[in-house]
């Protein structure tokens, strides 16, 4: 009779542990998913924000009309991205975009003492500290909800109960290679 009693035991501490174990990776599959949320949050604002900067651009430097149609592209194409890694992607091309129209205003005097461009200027580049902020708190719930999927014993039911590892939002190669600063006169 002991011996029942000791393997009744043993298999509710396992149901138990295996309910544990569930519920601890749905709580950080959430937190992924917030994660996620967070940074589309931050990427919608700055969707808003660019067809206001063009407008404020396109009144002052007017023959850059192709500058124009690439950062609208750009963002058509951010904002239709499916799968993490072509949002990523996309994402990095419209920052480079947006990298183009800011060097542009430095051939336009006017426009950089234009207090609405420098308003625009100044939204975007608190937009792009948070989305940078957001990245990282992706990533970092990422690779506890990734560290959990792989560590002994959840790695034994976590792939059995339809959990999958998720990606890393990661730097394209053209933001992880090296800035030229020239002070050079002009």
């Amino acid at each position: 009779m002991t011996l029942i009693w000791i393997l009744v035991g043993l298999v509710v501490l396992v149901i138990l542990w295996v309910i544990g174990a569930y519920n601890g990776l749905v709580t950080l599959k959430n937190r992924v998913g917030e994660a996620w949320s967070d940074i589309d949050v931050q990427l919608k604002r700055r969707y808003d924000l660019i067809p206001n900067l063009i407008e404020t651009v396109k009144g002052y430097a007017t023959h850059e009309k192709q500058l124009f149609t690439e950062v609208t592209k750009a963002r058509t194409a951010a904002m239709k991205a499916g799968s993490l890694e072509d949002k990523a992607t996309k994402e990095n091309l419209l920052t480079e975009a947006l990298k183009s129209v800011f060097a542009v205003a430095e051939n336009y005097p006017d426009l950089k003492a234009s207090q609405n461009f420098l308003h625009l200027q100044g939204e975007l580049t608190d937009t792009e500290d948070k989305i940078q902020a957001a990245r990282r708190f992706y990533n970092a719930n990422v690779r506890d909800f990734n560290t959990q999927l792989e560590v002994f014993p959840t790695n034994l039911i976590g792939t059995q109960l339809g959990f999958k590892a998720r990606e890393f939002f990661a730097a394209s190669e053209t933001e992880k290679a090296a800035v030229t600063v020239d002070f050079g006169a002009k």
